[in-house]
Formats: C-alpha cells, sequence, structure tokens
C-alpha cells in the first residue's frame, strides 16, 4: 500500500468524482481508476461503488477512509514539525449550512484568508443533519451548527454565540400591529420554515406546542433562508428565522418581528470538530481565529 494511492482514495472520497480527483492530483483519470483498483484488490474489498456515472463510498469504503485520514495526518503532523517556522500552507475543509456560510463565516474566513494567504479554505455546504456526519467520514474538517447547546462523546463542540430567532410578518400582514398575541390568533396562519430534521425547526414545533398553537395552522416547508425571507415580504405567512437572517429586512422595513416569546427555544451558532482529529496548525489557527471574531460580536 502506497501513500499516493492514500492521497488518490481521499481525493476520490471527497470529490466523489474520478474527473475532479483526477484534476486535482494532475493525473489522468486512468491512474486514478488504476490506484484505486489496486487499493481494493490489496484489501481484498470494494470501497467505491460505480453507479453509473456517480460514486459512493461503500460502508468499507467510509471506514477505510476513517485509517486513511489518520495515516495522512500524521504525515502532515511530521512535515509541518520540521517547517514549524514556515508560513502555514495546505487546506481546511470547512462546512455549514446556508444561514451561517451567509451571515456568520464571511467574517472568519475573510480573516483568516488576510492572516494566512497561503491558505486554501473548501467551503461544503450541507443540510445542519448531514454536519456532523460529514465529521465521522472525514470529509471535513470543521463544521458549524445552528444547534442548541449539547455535548458529544464524538465531536468537540464550542459554542460561539446565541442565536435569536424571530417570528416575522410583512408590515402589511393582519398580526403586525399587535402588541400582544395569544395562541388563538394564529389559527388560520401558514408558518414559513424550514424542512424537518433541522434542528432548529424541532425546537420551534416543540416551543408551539408547548404554548397550545398546535391547531388550525399550515406549514410551508422550504430549504432556503432566504426564500423563507421573500414569501414573508410578499405576505403569504409567517416566518421563523434567526435574527442574523433578516436584520436589513428590518431595518428597511419589508418585514416586522411578532411579540411573540419562545423561552424554550435556545439556539447558538456552535463550532464542531471531532475530538480524535489530530489538529495541524492550520486547523489550530482557524479556530484560534474564529473565536477571536466571534468574541467582537
Amino acid at each position: 500500500m502506497e501513500i499516493r494511492q492514500l492521497i488518490t482514495f481521499r481525493t476520490v472520497a471527497s470529490t466523489l468524482n474520478f474527473t475532479r480527483a483526477a484534476e486535482a492530483l494532475n493525473y489522468v483519470p486512468s491512474n486514478v481508476t488504476m490506484q484505486i483498483q489496486a487499493l481494493e484488490e490489496e484489501l481484498d474489498t470494494q470501497l467505491i461503488d460505480r453507479l453509473g456515472k456517480q460514486i459512493v463510498l461503500t460502508d468499507a469504503g467510509k471506514r477505510f477512509l476513517l485509517h486513511a485520514e489518520k495515516v495522512l495526518n500524521s504525515l502532515d503532523e511530521a512535515h509541518l514539525a520540521m517547517k514549524e517556522n514556515e508560513e502555514l500552507t495546505g487546506t481546511l475543509t470547512i462546512s455549514a449550512n446556508e444561514v451561517l456560510c451567509s451571515y456568520r463565516l464571511p467574517a472568519v474566513f475573510r480573516s483568516f484568508r488576510s492572516r494566512y494567504p497561503g491558505m486554501r479554505l473548501i467551503f461544503r455546504p450541507f443540510a445542519n443533519q448531514h454536519l456532523k456526519q460529514s465529521l465521522y467520514e472525514g470529509r471535513t474538517d470543521i463544521v458549524f451548527m445552528l444547534e442548541e447547546p449539547a455535548r458529544s462523546t464524538n465531536f468537540i463542540i464550542e459554542p460561539l454565540i446565541e442565536e435569536p430567532f424571530l417570528l416575522l410578518v410583512a408590515p402589511d400582514h393582519p398580526l403586525a400591529k399587535r402588541t400582544n398575541l395569544r395562541p388563538e390568533d394564529f389559527q388560520g396562519e401558514s408558518f414559513l420554515l424550514t424542512e424537518k430534521g433541522c434542528t432548529y425547526r424541532t425546537l420551534f414545533d416543540r416551543s408551539l406546542e408547548q404554548q397550545g398553537v398546535h391547531e388550525g395552522i399550515t406549514n410551508l416547508e422550504f430549504t432556503s433562508a432566504e426564500a423563507i425571507k421573500q414569501c414573508a415580504i410578499a405576505g403569504i405567512g409567517i416566518a421563523f428565522l434567526p435574527e442574523i437572517a433578516v436584520k436589513a429586512e428590518q431595518e428597511r422595513g419589508e418585514l416586522v418581528s411578532l411579540p411573540w416569546e419562545m423561552p424554550n427555544l435556545q439556539v447558538a451558532t456552535q463550532m464542531l470538530y471531532h475530538k480524535d482529529k489530530w489538529l495541524s496548525p492550520a486547523i489550530k489557527a482557524f479556530i484560534e481565529i474564529t473565536r477571536n471574531v466571534f468574541a467582537l460580536k
């Protein structure tokens, strides 16, 4: 088993595309295919399922990726130990959902790139329910989540900032001028929400039910916070979104927050990485810059 085969396998697992992996490694596609086949023959197991033009990791491939990552990380550590005084270079892979990518992480990325211009940042957007899996599979170094405070036996979880959520409507909505709301006021209304499975959607549903709002309402589900905002501005219903995503619209008077308290809904932006992952100098630097950026908010 050769180191280059492990690097090739990791790249294929990351891109899930032989052609893109070949481009990233400056190989011809046939070379990538040969290396993967040689690795599978040596391990006597199939690492990749070829489904027409698409490929996916098998269960064995997912398990092997964790071991390959450990080996390659150890090599990276050895190389970096010999270059302690040199400028940081390499690649970091970061994942988050749409909201954090749009409203929280640009300042972090800008600060990190300014401090370490030789580093390459790759951002992979995932829905909230897939972010932890990307850490399990070694596809990302660090993920950011909007989630209730929690502990984990598998991840280091670092809360960064609490994120208030609001119910929002267009200025001409019948509830916009109300100074007090009761559960029955929501009868016949439509809520504009993220899809089920999203952590803060689950917390929202639970909060409404605890406060007696669970009958006579309609839920419209979206995959995009921007779509939720635009539909609320158009008067289609009541949006449920984090405050950071709607500040501009509130300032322009396009959306109005409703006087509805959700005391049991506690959500924070959190930074996560696998507890067994070797923290390279680049990852440590990114974590430290993230802490500094959020400390100023």
